[in-house]
């Protein structure tokens, strides 16, 4: 061992090393992450893909609008008349690049039923008050949407203090309420999809759905989408799951009105994340949460996410674990946490010792030593070699998954602009594989020693699971939110351009017109 190089005796040990019982169980650990998210996807990409043969078989049967419903007749004057009343709900915060685009998509549904679109904000210095303004301005005449200013929140988040706002503000005889993000991109048939589902099956407590994230190019954003990757197979089971998406939240009205199981007050009394405490409730009571198979939403990303807004929706998306409402709730969120902290290691550790494995055998190669003067085995190659194999397979999977979801939101919305599995680059998504999962339980076990975040330029403070103080500062938070890039403290929106599917909504919204302003 004399004759070898310093650095080299420190690589071939190391490789050595890595093939002990421990380090081998290690390496078939991340083989099997990898196959297990690969079957995942695979079954995902079955249940999403059996909607898209289902759509394919409605158009050759001569309906041409299956985009809409899978039964032609559904679009008959007299099944529109009786459909049910449903308010949306969308808290605002901030302006950016996309949200014009997202607001259109939501306002211009075609849902036959009577429907009603809250736009809520803080205040009217947000900059998505004045931009909200000039579309409901535009499109006064066929929609009924309005502007709501909630003040500031005091007892729970900013997002959820609007939502309560905008539930309490909604149509007497809203049979259900919608919430949406500002970032969520609807399909013409969406809330048409969703509100057939609650209307067939009265047991639903909520139903959801996820998004199609739509990488910008840079690392940050790519991290992201590998980061709702994983989660998005619970979402695609077609009906019954246990996870539940913020982002797209259709409930009874009722539940808010007579605040049933504690939905108002759960949510109320120092509620951090809207999501994260209604599946808590909703898991506490056994109550069913549903996602159909077409709700999956194309989720743009800023063109300028930078890594270190990554990091802060990372940061805060770990900071959902420290807040509960109940010791269940408590347990379960820690049996999260160390789960996947856990895991994200376990899946990252593996390449570093395959990186030595194959750094050990280049060494070899190049120098022309022999493994009997190295000591090292042909074992961690072999190794390496089985990960590689399996880092496949789970890409291909990703990949597939991915494709048949561009390809249904396609289809789901035929006169949008077609969105491309071409700009996905899939070496950087194999490297924010790596970055997401070794970040993980950094930002993890940061959130649990801080108990605090920063999150639109409001920090809130938790104690015992609840929020219980906020501050509020311009000056000490960031001037872009995380995800979508929007301007927090200034910019207005521009007015939005028609299209045949808004005329098509807006004939629509004129059948409703009459219901429009009953009280």
């Amino acid at each position: 061992m004399s004759a070898l190089d310093p650095v080299d005796w420190l690589l071939f040990s190391l490789s050595r090393s890595f093939c002990n019982p421990l380090a081998v169980f290690i390496q078939i650990q991340g083989c099997v992450i990898c196959l297990t998210l690969a079957i995942g996807w695979a079954f995902a990409a079955y249940v999403r893909n059996r909607e898209i043969n289902r759509m394919k078989d409605g158009m050759k049967g001569g309906n041409s609008f299956a985009f809409l419903c899978h039964d032609i007749n559904e679009l008959e004057h007299s099944n529109q008349v009786n459909l049910p009343r449903v308010s949306v709900v969308m808290p605002l915060k901030g302006f950016g690049e996309h949200n014009l685009h997202n607001w259109r998509s939501q306002i211009t549904s075609l849902y036959g039923g009577p429907l009603e679109f809250l736009f809520v904000v803080e205040s009217t210095e947000d900059p998505a008050y004045h931009a909200v303004s000039r579309l409901i301005t535009d499109f006064k005449d066929d929609v009924d949407a309005k502007i709501i200013v909630a003040g500031l929140s005091t007892t729970c988040s900013q997002k959820i203090h609007n939502q309560l706002v905008g539930v309490e503000q909604m149509h007497k005889d809203a049979k259900y309420v919608l919430f949406l993000d500002d970032d969520v991109r609807l399909h013409p048939g969406s809330i048409g999809a969703l509100t057939t589902e609650m209307e067939k099956n009265p047991e639903i407590f909520i139903q959801t759905g996820y998004p199609l994230d739509l990488p910008s190019g840079s690392l940050g954003s790519y991290c992201i989408y590998e980061y709702h990757m994983p989660c998005s197979m619970g979402f695609a089971t077609g009906g019954k799951t246990f996870f539940l998406w913020g982002g797209c939240m259709m409930m009874h009205a009722d539940d808010f009105r007579h605040d049933r199981y504690g939905v108002v007050s759960g949510l109320q009394d120092g509620g951090y994340s809207d999501d994260m405490t209604l599946a808590a409730i909703a898991g506490a009571h056994k109550s069913l949460i549903t996602s159909p198979p077409t709700a999956v939403f194309p989720h743009p990303l800023a063109s300028d996410l930078s890594f270190s807004r990554y990091w802060n929706y990372l940061r805060k998306q770990t900071f959902v674990l420290e807040s509960y409402i109940s010791k269940v709730n408590w347990l379960m969120n820690k049996a999260l946490f160390s789960s996947h902290c856990y895991l994200s290691w376990g899946f990252v550790a593996p390449y570093l010792m395959a990186m030595v494995h194959v750094a050990a055998a280049l060494q070899i190669y190049m120098k022309g030593y022999s493994y009997e003067e190295t000591t090292c085995t042909t074992g961690g190659l072999l190794l390496a070699s089985c990960l590689a194999i399996c880092t496949f397979m789970e890409l291909l999977s990703m990949w597939n998954l991915t494709r048949i979801e561009v390809q249904l939101c396609n289809m789901l919305s035929p006169e949008a602009p077609k969105l491309s599995l071409d700009y996905y680059n899939w070496s950087m998504i194999f490297v924010a594989m790596l970055v997401d999962n070794f970040l993980y339980p950094i930002s993890a076990i940061r959130s649990h020693f801080s108990q605090s975040i920063n999150w639109s330029g409001i920090r809130y403070h938790l104690k015992n699971g609840k929020i219980s103080k906020i501050e509020r500062n311009k000056d000490m938070g960031p001037k872009f939110t995380d995800l979508g890039g929007k301007h927090l403290y200034g910019k207005k929106g521009t007015s939005p351009k028609a299209s045949f599917l808004s005329s098509l909504a807006r004939s629509l919204a004129q059948r409703r017109q009459p219901k429009k302003y009953d009280v």
